[in-house]
C-alpha cells in the first residue's frame, strides 16, 4: 500500500460502532509483532457498545463492549470531517489532521426519516444510539402516548422501550405486515396478534401523511393517509437506515446509487489504502444490516491488513435471525420468501390459540429445506438453520414438531453455527479438542459463538456435548454459562452458605450479571428456602413473568385471579363473594379442573382491590401464577359418599394447607380420592393419594399434559402420619434435586435407580439426611405467609400494578370484551382494530 517499508504502519478507523470494534479486536489478536498502530475516531461520547441490546439500556444494563488494550488510541466525541487521499490524512472536528497508512471507513448507518410534515416537532426522535434513548426516556416523563414508525426489528424494540416508559404505544408500519424483511405474511399476522395482545395497537399497510402539533406546538398527533388519526404526544422514527457514506462522496469515492460505499470483495474501496465496513459499505450491491455480515467484512479487512498475500473475502453472510420481541420468540432462516417459481414447496402450521406459525420452505422434491418462518414457538431454530440448503433428517412436518431435532456431533463440519461470527460446526468442534474445551463460556471466549444475538448457544451446547461425551468426559451439568453448577448444586450453596440475594451468589459463586435461565431458577431457589416475598427488593427482578403481577397473563393483556379453595370444599358466603368481586369487576368466571373459581379479565391496575376483597374474605393466594403447589383435588371420600373408605376431602384440605407457597422447579398438582374408584384422578399426579381400608396409598410422579404419565405406587396402607412425612420427604428431595423446569415425573425418571433408590432415601434414610427434610418441611409450615396479603400490606410493592406509570389509575384502552354465554370474553384483533 506504498507504506509497508515502514517499521510501523498507521491504521486510522473512522467510526467506533460494532464493526470498529470487532476490526481493531482482529487487528490486535493476528499482529503479534504490532505492526500496526491504531486511532480510532469516534462521534459519539463513549467507546463502542452492543446496539443489539440497545432496548436494555433503559432496564439499566451495560452495553459497553470490552476496552481496547493500551495499543489502541480512541478518540471520543470526535468526528472525520474529511479526507485527503492524496496527503492520506483525515480531518476532525477537533480541527486535529490524522495520517493514515491504511483508512477504514466503519461510520455505520443514519436512521431513515421520511420526508413527512411535521418531523422536526418536538418530541420526535429517531431510535438508534444510547443519546436518543436517554433523550427519549427523559422527554417521556409526564406524558402517556407514544407510537413508532416502523414495524421491522429495531421499531418493535422501539415500540417495546416506549411501552416500558409507561407510555400507550402503538407501531406504523407502511407494509402489509410486521418485519417484512425476515417474516411471511402469515407470519407477520401471527406477531401482529401477539403484539395487539399486549396491549400494542398495530396499523400496517397504510402510509403516514403527517404529524401534527399541540397547543403547545409538540407532536400530538399522528395522521396516516386513510385519515386514520392516533395520539402520539412521544414518536419515534425506526423505518430503517440509509448508510452514512458522506465522507466518501466528499473525497470522491465511488457510492451506490441509493447509497453506500461501493467496495469489492475485500471491502477495499478504489483507492487500495481505503476500505469500508459494516452498514456504510455496499457490497456486491447489497447493504447489510445485521452484525454478524458486519463481522465477517472486520475480520476480512484485518486479514488483509496483516497479510498482503491474504485472499480472504466477503462472501455475503446468512442472514438468518432469532430474537425474542417482547416475550414472543421469532426467527427467519435460509429464503424465507421462496415460491414455486423457484421450484420451492410450503409446508405450514399454524395454531391461532397457542399463537404459533411455523412455515418451512422445502424443495419441490421435499428433500432440501431451503428457509423458513418461526412465530411463537422458535425452539428448533438452532437445528432447522444448521440443515438449510442440505437434506432435510426427517419428514418437514417432523422437523415442524422438533420430531428430529439432530445431536450435535450429527451436523456436517461446514454447517453455520453462529451466522453473527461465521462460526461454523467444525470451527467448534476443532476449537473443544485443541483447547480441551468443557464449557460453554470457554467455546464463546475461543470462537466467539453466541456472543452477539445468543440464538446459536443451545446449538452450541448440543455440539460441545456430543464431543465431549465422544472423548468420554462427562458432560457439566452446569445450569448456564453464568454458574459452573446445576441446580441442585446450587441450592446446596445457597442453603449451605445462607445466601439471601442473587447478586451476592454470582459474585462468589459466579461470573457475569446472569440471564433469564439463572435468574428464575435462583429466584424459585431462594424461595423454596423463605429468604423473604418475592417482590421485594432484587428478588421482584428475578421473577418469572407471572409472578412479577402474582397472577396469570392472560392473550389480551389482562390477568387471571385464582384464590386457593382448598380441597375443592368452599363455604356459600365465600361463594358470594366470589360472585360479587366478579360482579363489581366484570370478570369472567369458570370452574376450573383443580376445583377452584378462576376470574379472568381483571387489568393490573384492578388486581390489588380485588385481591383486598378476597383477602378480607378470608381467601388467599392459590398460587396459580407460580412454580408452587396449585391444589389438591379431591372427591367427597366418606363423609358423603356411600363407597368411600376414607375421609378424603379432610385430608386432602390438611396437604393442601400444608404444602400451600411450597416453591418448586416447576408446578406441583396433587389429588385425594376416597376409595379406588379413583373420582379425583390422583394416579396423574405429581403426588396423588388413594384411600384404602387400612389407611392410604400413595402414588408419585405421574402428570397430564402433553407426555401424560401414570403415578408409580410408592407405598400403601399409610396412617395419617407416615403419609404426610413421605410427602414432605418426597416433596424436599425433588426440590433440592430436580433440574429447572423438571417436572417430577422426568425428575423420577432420571434418578439413578428410580423409584427403589427414591425410597431407600426417604423411607430407609440411605443418605442420612431424611432429619433435615423433615426440618425444611417443618420450617416451610410455620413460616408460610400468604403473598397477596403481604403484597397489600406493602406501599412499596403495590407501587408496581400500574397499566401506565404516569398515569396510575388509567386503564389500558386497548383492552375490550365482547359477550358470549352471559360473560365477557376478549374481542377477536379484527374487532378490536
Amino acid at each position: 500500500m506504498g507504506a509497508d517499508s515502514r517499521p510501523d504502519k498507521r491504521l486510522v478507523v473512522a467510526g467506533h460502532g460494532p464493526a470498529a470494534h470487532r476490526l481493531v479486536e482482529a487487528v490486535r489478536e493476528r499482529d503479534a509483532a504490532g505492526t500496526w498502530t491504531i486511532t480510532v475516531i469516534g462521534e459519539e461520547p463513549r467507546t463502542a457498545y452492543d446496539r443489539v441490546a440497545l432496548t436494555t439500556h433503559l432496564e439499566g444494563a451495560d452495553l459497553a463492549y470490552p476496552a481496547h488494550d493500551g495499543a489502541v488510541t480512541v478518540r471520543t466525541g470526535e468526528r472525520v470531517t474529511g479526507i485527503d487521499r492524496a496527503a492520506r490524512t483525515v480531518a476532525t472536528s477537533a480541527g486535529s489532521a490524522v495520517p493514515y497508512d491504511a483508512l477504514v471507513l466503519a461510520t455505520g448507518s443514519a436512521p431513515f426519516v421520511p420526508p413527512v410534515q411535521g418531523r422536526d416537532l418536538p418530541g420526535v426522535f429517531v431510535y438508534r444510539t444510547i443519546d436518543d434513548l436517554n433523550a427519549i426516556r427523559a422527554y417521556a416523563r409526564g406524558r402517556a402516548t407514544g407510537a413508532v414508525v416502523g414495524g421491522g426489528l429495531l421499531g418493535l424494540e422501539a415500540a417495546r422501550a416506549i411501552q416500558g416508559l409507561g407510555l400507550r404505544s402503538g407501531v406504523v408500519e407502511v407494509a402489509p405486515w410486521l418485519m417484512p424483511r425476515q417474516l411471511d405474511e402469515g407470519g407477520g399476522a401471527m406477531l401482529r396478534r401477539h403484539i395487539e395482545a399486549l396491549g400494542m395497537a398495530v396499523h400496517a399497510g397504510t402510509p403516514m401523511r403527517a404529524l401534527e402539533a399541540g397547543e403547545d406546538g409538540s407532536v400530538r398527533r399522528v395522521v396516516l393517509e386513510d385519515g386514520t388519526v392516533l395520539d402520539a404526544e412521544v414518536v419515534v422514527f425506526s423505518a430503517g437506515i440509509r448508510p452514512r457514506d458522506e465522507l466518501a462522496r466528499g473525497c470522491g469515492l465511488p457510492v451506490g446509487e441509493r447509497g453506500g460505499i461501493v467496495v469489492d470483495s475485500s471491502c477495499r474501496t478504489e483507492d487500495p489504502a481505503v476500505f469500508a465496513i459494516g452498514e456504510c459499505a455496499l457490497v456486491g450491491g447489497t447493504v447489510y444490516g445485521l452484525v454478524g455480515p458486519c463481522f465477517s467484512m472486520a475480520e476480512v479487512v484485518a486479514d488483509r491488513l496483516l497479510s498482503p498475500a491474504s485472499t480472504a473475502v466477503f462472501e455475503g453472510a446468512d442472514m438468518s435471525t432469532k430474537l425474542k420481541l417482547m416475550g414472543v420468540d421469532v426467527a427467519s432462516f435460509g429464503d424465507p420468501f421462496a415460491g414455486p417459481e423457484q421450484g420451492a414447496l410450503g409446508v405450514t402450521y399454524t395454531d391461532p390459540v397457542a399463537g404459533v406459525y411455523k412455515r418451512l420452505v422445502v424443495s419441490d422434491d421435499a428433500r432440501t429445506l431451503l428457509g423458513g418462518v418461526l412465530v411463537g414457538d422458535a425452539e428448533s431454530y438452532g437445528t432447522l438453520r444448521a440443515h438449510v440448503g442440505g437434506g432435510l433428517p426427517g419428514a418437514p412436518e417432523q422437523m415442524l414438531f422438533g420430531g428430529t431435532e439432530a445431536a450435535g456431533g450429527d451436523l456436517p463440519g461446514a454447517t453455520v453455527i453462529c451466522s453473527c461470527n461465521n462460526v461454523t460446526a467444525e470451527g467448534i468442534r476443532c476449537a473443544v479438542a485443541e483447547c480441551s474445551l468443557t464449557d460453554v463460556a470457554g467455546v464463546k471466549d475461543r470462537t466467539r459463538a453466541g456472543t452477539s444475538c445468543g440464538s446459536c448457544v443451545p446449538l452450541v451446547k448440543r455440539i460441545l456435548d456430543a464431543e465431549l461425551t465422544a472423548a468420554g468426559i462427562e458432560v457439566s451439568r452446569a445450569i448456564c454459562e453464568h454458574f459452573d453448577y446445576s441446580r441442585a448444586e446450587l441450592f446446596d450453596i445457597v442453603r449451605a452458605g445462607r445466601v439471601e440475594s442473587f447478586t451476592r451468589l454470582v459474585q462468589e459463586h459466579g461470573k457475569g450479571r446472569g440471564c433469564d435461565i439463572c435468574k428464575p431458577a435462583v429466584a424459585s431457589i431462594l424461595a423454596s428456602l423463605g429468604n423473604g416475598h418475592i417482590l421485594e427488593g432484587e428478588q421482584a427482578a428475578l421473577q418469572d413473568t407471572n409472578d412479577h403481577f402474582l397472577a396469570n397473563l392472560q392473550k389480551n393483556g389482562t390477568y387471571s385471579v385464582v384464590p386457593r379453595v382448598p380441597g375443592g370444599e368452599i363455604t356459600p358466603e365465600r361463594l358470594i363473594v366470589i360472585g360479587e368481586v366478579a360482579r363489581d369487576f366484570g370478570l369472567y368466571t369458570k370452574i376450573t379442573g383443580g376445583q377452584r373459581i378462576d376470574l379472568f379479565g381483571a387489568r393490573v391496575e384492578q388486581l390489588p382491590e380485588i385481591w383486598r376483597r378476597l383477602v378480607e374474605a378470608g381467601f388467599e393466594s392459590g398460587h396459580a401464577y407460580g412454580k408452587a403447589l396449585r391444589t389438591v383435588k379431591s372427591c367427597v371420600g366418606s363423609t358423603w359418599c356411600r363407597y368411600g373408605v376414607q375421609d378424603s376431602a379432610a385430608m386432602a384440605i390438611r396437604l393442601e394447607m400444608r404444602y400451600r407457597g411450597l416453591r418448586a422447579p416447576h408446578k406441583l398438582k396433587s389429588a385425594v380420592s376416597g376409595c379406588a374408584r379413583e373420582c379425583a384422578e390422583a394416579q396423574s399426579k405429581d403426588f396423588g393419594v388413594i384411600a384404602t381400608e387400612n389407611g392410604w396409598n400413595l402414588y408419585l410422579a405421574g402428570n397430564g399434559g402433553m407426555r401424560p404419565r401414570h403415578a408409580d405406587l410408592f407405598a400403601t396402607d399409610l396412617t395419617d402420619d407416615e403419609l404426610l412425612t413421605c410427602i414432605d420427604r418426597f416433596l424436599m428431595f425433588y426440590i433440592r434435586t430436580a433440574d429447572r423446569l423438571q417436572r417430577t415425573a422426568s425428575w423420577l425418571e432420571s434418578l439413578d435407580g428410580g423409584l427403589d433408590y427414591l425410597r431407600e432415601v426417604i423411607v430407609d434414610d440411605r443418605l442420612g439426611i431424611c432429619a433435615d427434610l423433615d426440618a425444611a418441611m417443618a420450617r416451610h409450615v410455620a413460616t408460610y405467609s400468604d403473598e397477596w396479603r403481604d403484597t397489600l400490606e406493602d406501599p412499596e410493592r403495590l407501587r408496581r400494578f400500574v397499566s401506565f406509570v404516569n398515569a396510575p389509575q388509567t386503564p389500558d384502552p386497548s383492552i375490550a370484551f365482547g359477550v358470549e354465554r352471559d360473560q365477557i370474553k376478549p374481542l377477536p384483533l379484527e374487532v378490536k382494530r
